[in-house]
C-alpha cells in the first residue's frame, strides 16, 4: 500500500477542517470542522500503522481512544452551544465572544423612561 494516498486526503481533511475553524461563525459548524480535523488524524494513525506493520496495532488503538474523546467532546460541546443559544439566542461565535468581552449593550440606553439624573458625587467641602 503507497502512504501517499492516505496521507495527501489526511492532509486536505485536516486543511479542510482548519478553514472551518477559522472561516465559520456558528459554534455548530466549528465543532463539525475540529471533528473533521479529528478523523484526519485518525486516518493517518491507522494509515502509518498499516504501513510500519506495527505488530501491537498501536495506531489502532490510539484511533480508538482518538473516537472515544471525540464523542465525548461532541456532547459536551453540543450541550454548551444549546445552552447558550437558549439563553443568547444566537451560536455566533463573534457575539458570544464580544459577551465575554464585557462589550455587552447597555440595557438601558434605549429606554426612554430610564433615570436621566446625574450619577457623580456631590462634592465635600473641605
Amino acid at each position: 500500500m503507497h502512504l501517499a494516498y492516505p496521507a495527501v486526503l489526511a492532509a486536505l481533511l485536516f486543511c479542510t477542517g482548519l478553514y472551518g475553524v477559522l472561516a465559520r461563525r456558528n459554534a455548530i459548524l466549528v465543532l463539525m470542522s475540529v471533528e473533521l480535523m479529528l478523523n484526519a488524524v485518525n486516518l493517518n494513525l491507522v494509515a502509518f500503522d498499516v504501513w510500519l506493520r506495527d505488530t501491537l496495532h498501536a495506531g489502532q488503538a490510539l484511533t480508538l481512544f482518538t473516537i472515544a474523546i471525540a464523542a465525548a467532546e461532541i456532547g459536551i460541546g453540543l450541550a454548551i452551544v444549546l445552552m447558550v443559544y437558549r439563553n443568547r439566542g444566537t451560536s455566533d461565535v463573534d457575539r458570544l465572544r464580544d459577551t465575554v468581552e464585557g462589550h455587552e449593550p447597555d440595557p438601558n440606553a434605549g429606554d426612554s423612561t430610564a433615570d436621566t439624573t446625574s450619577t457623580a458625587r456631590p462634592e465635600v467641602a473641605a
